[in-house]
């Protein structure tokens, strides 16, 4: 076992070090990958007003090196990394370690007090499970996770900073400037959150031991907690993830609270190409991506006990959460209505003399700053954003599946790949490709799938140390068998639910890639841009702002909702085929092993 360990360990590291000098090198191409001169790039980010004349521009090639080529860029940072020095930056000339430093402690409280806001709203939508001990179809906290972090800030902004004068709507002077992008950042983890682990307690809470210790007059609070215990290893490190977004990929909620944190630090080097500081912002980011892995993996292992290693575990069995049929129906009619009304309409007509009107008969969900009809808007950005979301979900869902039984690549790759901002990789992507719905496609797929791969590796890992598959071996059960009728049932349906979740979040960061520019461009009616262009005027005319994000959280109780029912049926169809099977009396070769106490308990 300890030699299984070392290998996993080693095999985890080797890839956390290939991936890592992977990324480093591909940011440290970033000027060559663009195709634009760096030297022009970086002599306007100095001074705008200067004359690109060929004598500026050979001052600046000859002061930053760039004639003797990237590879020679690449190999004398590393070795002033190795004495601790991150480089000048190109554009300020001053050290690049003070900036990182000072925006990466911006983003750790910012990211502290967002997390906090997250697990607050995570254990809100938790109790009614724990108090009820049932779950529920999950379409609200799916919503919740669904809401656009840039429009929520903006939202925030106007209404606690500007109407009613609460809070500061920009800067970073104090503790009172936490609050609104933390609110913004936090809300949508906490749904996300509490989710995961709503979906996960039912089984729990539905195996013998609970019966049994509330007949022994446990008290809730303590079940609750046992509970709790037993369904967190495998999401352990989906809160760790959590929080490496929080701090690299709040770029747009930065943006709009003109917080200096890392992100927005990397998003400003990355836009002027000042290859030292956005070298150093990443690799900042990356050193997070690694700690919190690490951190998660020591909790899970903590959580867990000696019975992981003694191959002990017995896991709760599968219990689909029955959902009613209207609920999906009713938000799929609604759904379909909007975007089939929008269909019929032209998405182009420009009629500024109609510009931000109010909703209205003929303009059903208003008009934009340009007299286009949102409704057409939304109806013909419906299949772009729906449908490349979609498929990068469904792509990232059979990455994990394959990744989650090589632990030692999916650990380390994820927690690099993990680490990295959306925008950073749309830059870097468009850089190569150009700006697009394509470009942004292939950047959320690229960091997409390590949530859902961690939580595939996880539940791979508790499902082979189950002493169920300790006794399939033990009666010969070839390890094809084991794979295919055990193991891979048992995590490929939490994991696939969890890859709907994960379906407006997706559709999120292609939103978010287009609200900064690197996705469809103008005039393309994607709900990203629609975002993008109406928020500039939502205090005057909200409804453009309101249409695409509306959509998007009936877009992510949908597929929630469709989840569970479908997974209800499912479960009850094999229940009733299970009972039948088993005669009048039962058998004792169906009947699971679920008497045990919560691992560790």
């Amino acid at each position: 076992m300890k030699r299984a360990v070392r290998t996993l360990v080693g095999a985890a590291g080797l890839t956390r070090f290939v991936c890592l000098v992977v990324v480093l090198t591909v940011v440290g191409l970033l000027p060559w990958l663009s195709g634009r001169d760096p030297a022009l790039t970086v002599l306007r980010a100095r001074s705008a007003e200067q004359e690109a004349t060929p004598e500026a521009l050979a001052a600046i090639r000859d002061d930053l090196g760039l004639g003797a080529g990237p590879l020679s860029l690449l190999g004398s940072w590393a070795s002033g990394l190795l004495r601790g020095d991150l480089g000048t930056s190109w554009v300020s000339g001053t050290d690049v370690l003070p900036s990182i430093i000072s925006g990466f402690q911006v983003s750790l409280g910012l990211m502290g007090a967002a997390f906090t806001i997250a697990l607050l709203l995570a254990c809100a939508l938790v109790a009614p499970v724990l108090v009820r001990g049932r779950g529920s179809a999950g379409a609200f906290a799916a919503m919740l996770a669904a809401v656009p972090e840039f429009l929520l800030a903006t939202v925030a902004l106007l209404v606690c900073g500007v109407w009613l004068g609460w809070l500061p709507t920009s800067g970073w002077a104090g503790p009172e400037y936490l609050v609104l992008p933390a609110i913004a950042l936090g809300v949508p983890a906490g749904g996300l959150l509490g989710r995961l682990v709503a979906d996960a307690l039912p089984a729990v809470l539905d195996e013998r031991w609970v019966e049994l210790w509330r007949g022994a007059g446990v008290s809730r609070a303590r079940v609750s907690a046992a509970a709790l215990r037993r369904v967190l290893p495998p999401l352990v490190p989906q809160f760790g993830m959590v929080a490496v977004g929080l701090t690299g990929g709040a770029v747009p909620v930065e943006t709009v609270f003109s917080v200096p944190g890392i992100g927005r630090t990397a998003l400003g080097a990355a836009k002027s190409q000042d290859l030292p500081l956005l070298q150093g912002s990443v690799l900042a980011l990356l050193a997070l991506g690694l700690v919190a892995g690490a951190l998660a993996a020591l909790a899970r292992r903590r959580l867990l006990g000696p019975a992981l290693r003694d191959a002990g575990l017995t896991l709760p069995a599968v219990r689909p959460v029955r959902s009613h049929p209207a609920v999906p129906l009713a938000l799929a009619a609604l759904l379909l209505v909007t975007i089939g009304w929008g269909l019929l309409r032209d998405p182009y007509a420009v009629d500024t003399t109609t510009r931000l009107l109010a909703p209205s008969w003929a303009h059903p969900l208003g008009t934009d700053g340009l007299g286009r009809d949102v409704l057409a808007r939304l109806g013909h950005g419906a299949a772009s954003t729906v449908g490349t979301a979609a498929a990068v979900c469904a792509l990232s869902l059979l990455v994990a599946l394959a990744l989650g039984f090589l632990p030692g690549v999916a650990a380390g790759a994820a927690d690099i790949a993990n680490a990295l901002p959306p925008v950073i990789v749309g830059i870097l992507v468009a850089a190569a490709a150009g700006p697009g719905t394509g470009g942004a496609a292939l950047a959320v797929a690229l960091i997409s799938w390590p949530p859902l791969a961690a939580h595939s590796a996880a539940l791979a890992q508790e499902v082979r140390a189950s002493t169920f598959l300790t006794a399939q071996r033990a009666i010969g059960a070839s390890p094809l068998w084991i794979l295919t009728r055990h193991v891979l049932p048992s995590v490929a349906a939490p994991v696939t639910r969890h890859a709907v979740l994960r379906l407006p979040g997706i559709a999120l960061a292609l939103a978010s890639l287009g609200f900064l520019g690197l996705g469809a461009q103008p005039p393309t009616p994607e709900w990203g841009l629609l975002l993008d262009e109406s928020r500039a005027y939502v205090e005057r005319a909200p409804w453009a702002a309101l249409a695409p994000a509306v959509a998007l959280a009936l877009l992510a109780g949908l597929a929630v909702s469709s989840a569970a029912f479908a997974e209800g049926r499912r479960g009850r169809k094999s229940g009733r085929s299970t009972q039948n099977s088993k005669g009048p009396k039962g058998s004792k070769s169906g009947k699971k092993m679920t008497k045990e106490a919560p691992v560790g308990v």
